[in-house]
């Protein structure tokens, strides 16, 4: 396996490289595997799609389901070769944090987490990502945790007072311990019992049991708090409150120690667009900037907690590398769920493709930017990595008319050495500064600049993070995927199908979206990022269409089926070994990236069950949504996912289950198509046996059966009778 260390030198004229502060390795068995299935593959579709084509230019074959089918099969092709991007070179990275620099000078770090409704994302899991921020393993006095609070609700606020108060025993406590598991609700739960028992001794189970104690009243006072005023106000002014600063660090020692804790509310009215989560990040960049003005920022999603307290120093292990940090725009770790199981037949998300994809991606260049638990400079955010310099010479017409924000970005931008100088946050941030930051979470402080444009997040796409991550590779930027053996970040996914249908919905309508714009991947990608990198954008752009390719696949050959009408060669024919080598060919792929990746042939069967139910609901959905946009039917609309569990629901999850209650809209295409191909299955599986045509309708009969047997956990759901 090619390994390449990348060093870092801390001063200026060392005659001694320093240890190395990550590694880079390529996958070379898996990379060299890939190509020669890539290869082996693309001859059996080639050959696929000669037989279709010549068979259709002949006419010897019915030309509307031949071209119906010939035309799935296309779309197929067009989606597997772009996916070969991934595959091509993937790589995996280690960081060694015990190489860095001393916490002296290590550079500042702002947190932000955003939420928008606590009915949807109950307020004491919003709580607990806070106080796992709040906790990380890096220095409190270059820490700074930032709640945006997008529902204006009163019960977030007085949340946010009483994480800060437990937190002043929490903090503590963790750091005298060591705790790894640092989101309360986790460690005093079924998942820190294995951390609880390593740690058992008198006087940690007298100080944990104290601590517990005081974390069940601090829940049963935000819960009761927001019973009583849980209600979205979307007509306020912005609210910017210091719950925490440094002020009241003085007098402790580093182990009592708070990072700067605040809360931010912008300004919403119903008369100004105010741009879903892309907005509320942009208007954090800007308040954070005159109040910590860290170089660097965490963004996580309020319910995705921090699970690894070194993670902080596990992503300065690359921008602080100075063979990467002139272009590094991000450090990206992985989206994993606590919630989700072993046998999980909900998640979209499959680990070995997500790990897969990722890590190939990394190899081009840069992956994508998932949206939550990445490490992002912010400079990357305001200028292109060859125009570094040249984003202060219009200050005010592209960041506004804030001097103090504009100073901000001009310490960002100067450099000594190998460090740049960063501001150093205020003792006590004082009512000017403020009163500044409400102007800069105004609804109106945009108007006239560049953010959303050039400036900050993407106001394009509804995609925020994805589509600003994208854009940043588009102007020479470069990211890393580091995938640890402990996840630095946990999250909470949907357990029902229609939430999990409603998310994917919103990423495929706006991936869609790009990929029909302007900033097209294979567009205006290929012109401005490696080939290989803007394929891996057309792909996350263009895959949704296999719910066409779907589509067709599942009326035109069962119906065909039940009617004799043979679309695929007989068994005994050469040309049948084309079809069972591209099937063969894929499922051999999958199986070894899913084993690979500590999966089984359940993962397996289950990710195909998935990709099918993903493929003619939420990606089918997408799609149209897409073009009743462009029709001018439907508006761009942020769905938020709801967060909240109900237990009668968890308890058919964890019982392997499908939820179809409350999807009926959804379940339309997929129930129709189950049905479809249940009745041709029966009908042509009659006239094969009386026919005597096994020859040439084997393959169609399997290719039926094969598709139902997948469908039996629908049917499930449809016909509860049948699981029972």
């Amino acid at each position: 396996m090619a390994s390449i260390s990348l060093h870092s030198s801390y001063t200026l004229g060392a005659t001694a490289p320093e240890p190395p502060l990550n590694t880079c390795s390529v996958q070379q068995p898996r990379a060299a595997l890939s190509r020669l299935h890539a290869l082996l593959h693309s001859a059996a579709v080639a050959a696929l799609l000669y037989y279709r084509l010549s068979n259709l230019a002949r006419g010897a074959v019915p030309p509307l389901p031949w071209g119906l089918v010939t035309l799935a099969e296309l779309v197929l092709a067009f989606v597997w070769l772009l996916a070969q991007s991934f595959r091509w070179r993937p790589v995996v990275r280690t960081a060694a944090p015990e190489n860095l620099p001393g916490d002296e000078k290590l550079p500042g770090v702002d947190v932000f987490v955003c939420t928008a409704d606590p009915k949807k994302e109950p307020v004491v899991e919003v709580m607990n990502t806070v106080l796992s921020a709040m906790a990380m393993d890096y220095p409190p006095e270059k820490l700074a945790v930032y709640l945006s609070d997008d529902g204006g609700a009163a019960a977030t606020l007085y949340a946010m007072k009483e994480a800060c108060r437990f937190a002043e025993s929490w903090l503590p406590f963790c750091r005298k311990y060591g705790i790894k598991t640092r989101c309360p609700e986790a460690f005093f739960s079924s998942f820190g019992e294995d951390e609880r028992e390593a740690l058992a001794g008198d006087e940690f189970n007298a100080e944990a049991d104290k601590i517990e104690s005081k974390y069940d009243v601090f829940r049963r006072n935000v819960e009761k708090a927001a019973e009583l005023e849980d209600s979205v106000n979307d007509d306020r002014p912005s609210h910017v409150e210091v719950i925490y600063d440094n002020k009241k660090n003085a007098g402790k020692d580093q182990s009592n120690k708070l990072p700067l804790l605040v809360y931010v509310s912008r300004e919403k009215r119903p008369s100004h667009p105010h741009r879903f989560k892309a907005g509320a990040l942009n208007s954090l960049l800007r308040v954070s900037g005159i109040m910590s003005n860290a170089p660097y920022a965490l963004v996580l999603d309020c319910d995705m907690y921090c699970n690894d307290p070194t993670s902080a120093k596990q992503a300065m292990c690359f921008h602080l590398d100075p063979t990467l940090s002139h272009s590094l725009s991000y450090v990206q770790f992985p989206q994993i769920f606590y919630n989700v199981s072993q046998n999980d037949i909900y998640d979209g998300q499959a680990r070995a493709a997500y790990k897969t994809k990722y890590q190939g991606m990394d190899g081009q260049g840069g992956t994508v930017c998932a949206g939550t638990g990445y490490y992002i400079r912010k400079k990357a955010l305001f200028c292109s990595r060859d125009q570094q310099d040249e984003i202060l010479h219009e200050p005010q017409e592209n960041f506004g008319a804030s001097g103090k924000l504009i100073e901000s970005v001009q310490a960002l931008n100067t450099k000594y050495g190998i460090f740049p100088k960063y501001v150093t946050r205020k003792e006590n941030i004082s009512d000017s500064t403020l009163a500044e930051a409400h102007k800069l979470a105004s609804c109106t402080y945009e108007h006239n600049t560049k953010w959303g444009k050039e400036i900050g997040y993407s106001y394009d796409c509804l995609l925020e993070s994805t589509f600003t991550g994208y854009l940043m590779h588009c102007k020479g930027w470069k990211s890393v995927y580091l995938y640890p053996d402990r996840p630095c970040f946990l999250g909470c996914t949907t357990i029902d199908m229609k939430d999990a249908l409603v998310q994917l919905m919103k990423w495929a309508s706006g991936l869609v979206q790009v990929g029909l714009s302007r900033f097209s991947p294979l567009t205006y990608g290929v012109s401005r990022m490696p080939l290989l990198q803007a394929s891996c954008y057309g792909f996350f752009a263009f895959s949704h269409f296999i719910s066409v390719a779907c589509f067709l696949y599942g009326i035109v050959p069962p119906l065909c089926f039940f009617y004799g009408i043979p679309l695929y060669p007989k068994v005994t024919s050469p040309w049948f070994a084309a079809f069972a080598g591209v099937y063969a060919s894929s499922a051999a792929q999958h199986f070894y990236e899913v084993a690979s990746s500590g999966g089984s042939a359940r993962t397996m069967w289950n990710e195909q069950r998935i990709w099918i139910i993903r493929a003619v609901t939420a990606c089918l959905f997408g799609c149209l949504d897409v073009l009743l946009k462009y029709a001018g039917v439907a508006k761009a609309n942020f769905r938020l996912t709801n967060k909240a569990v109900d237990q009668e629901k968890l308890d058919r999850y964890q019982q392997g289950k499908f939820d179809f209650q409350g999807a009926k809209m959804f379940m339309v295409p997929l129930t129709m198509l189950v049905l479809f191909n249940l009745g041709c299955f029966v009908g042509g599986a009659k006239a094969l046996v009386a026919g005597g045509n096994a020859a040439e309708m084997l393959g169609q009969g399997l290719l039926s059966l094969y598709v139902l047997v997948l469908s039996f956990p629908i049917l499930q759901g449809l016909i509860p009778k049948i699981g029972k």
